[in-house]
């Protein structure tokens, strides 16, 4: 009666335990994705997540209730000191992991081909095209289509696929919206692809998750989604009415030059070919006409 009485206790605290840490998840943002690919990421935690555990409370629960039952204090407990081996143990012990294991390759094999930051995402809209430059210690978002450019702010139409060009003015970054998907680096003279899409009108949280210097942890822009095209237009329009250019390379250089907590900034014109440029600035040219990544 009292072991039952126990065992109900602690099915009562595990429940009390299990409600505790669920009702946090709204708070942690990858656990509460507004997109496409972030919500195909969340599913892909989980159910992995949930096939080591079929490993894992097993060892932990035998672990407590070995250390229970086989105790020194515990004469009810069979004493075999000659025992060694047990074919049906071994055969669990190691067919479910090696199943579990199988699964996973096959469940991570198939998810880093659908999952592939440069796949485009099927949808009847026409994808958007942004370029995203990583400065110290600001990000710098170009729209070649409205020849306009932001710090710190990206906006974008929900249910609209955006295509992110990304590269870096500096050292190595990394790009990352938790809410609408997965992070992909930022380097110098290279192009990096991905593809997101929000399928909720909000305002989520973008960071570096590199890091990248002394003003690494100020390194936070906004992204908006916007309810439709239209409201995307009239931001659109009021990053056009600002007084703010970057048509040289000396606008751009002023600007790239290190700052920390920088605020958000509307530029209403952008030079043209300015992220290609960008680009070019790492590059060298071989001998034999071909172009490669140099350090600087």
């Amino acid at each position: 009666m009292r072991l039952r009485k126990n065992n109900n206790s602690l099915e009562m605290m595990f429940i009390i335990i299990i409600m505790g840490l669920l009702s946090g998840c709204s708070n942690v943002v990858l656990m509460n994705p507004k997109g496409q690919i972030g919500l195909e990421e969340r599913s892909l935690i989980l159910t992995a997540l949930g096939l080591m555990l079929i490993i894992v409370i097993p060892v932990i629960a035998m672990a407590i209730i070995f250390a229970i039952k086989y105790r020194a204090s515990n004469i009810k407990a069979t004493y075999s000191p000659n025992w060694y081996h047990s074919t049906k143990i071994e055969l669990v012990v190691w067919s479910i992991p090696i199943m579990i294991i199988i699964f996973l390759a096959i469940l991570t094999w198939k998810s880093t081909h659908v999952l592939d930051p440069c796949k485009p995402i099927p949808s009847a809209a026409k994808p958007m095209m942004i370029q995203v430059i990583a400065l110290d210690w600001k990000w710098l978002f170009i729209y070649p289509e409205y020849c306009i450019a932001t710090v710190n702010e990206i906006a974008f139409p929900t249910n609209v696929p955006i295509h992110l060009k990304i590269t870096s003015n500096s050292v190595m970054n990394s790009f990352f919206i938790p809410q609408l998907g997965g992070q992909i680096y930022a380097m110098a003279g290279m192009n990096s692809t991905l593809n997101l899409i929000a399928n909720e009108q909000g305002t989520y949280k973008g960071i570096s998750s590199n890091f990248s210097g002394r003003g690494f942890s100020g390194m936070k822009f906004t992204a908006i989604a916007t309810q439709d095209y239209e409201s995307f237009h009239q931001w659109v329009q009021k990053v056009k009415n600002s007084q703010h250019q970057l048509s040289t390379m000396s606008d751009y250089e002023y600007l790239a030059a290190p700052s920390e907590n920088h605020p958000v900034q509307y530029f209403s014109n952008v030079k043209r070919d300015l992220y290609q440029n960008v680009i070019g600035k790492f590059m060298s040219i071989s001998q034999d006409g071909s172009m490669h990544a140099s350090l600087q």
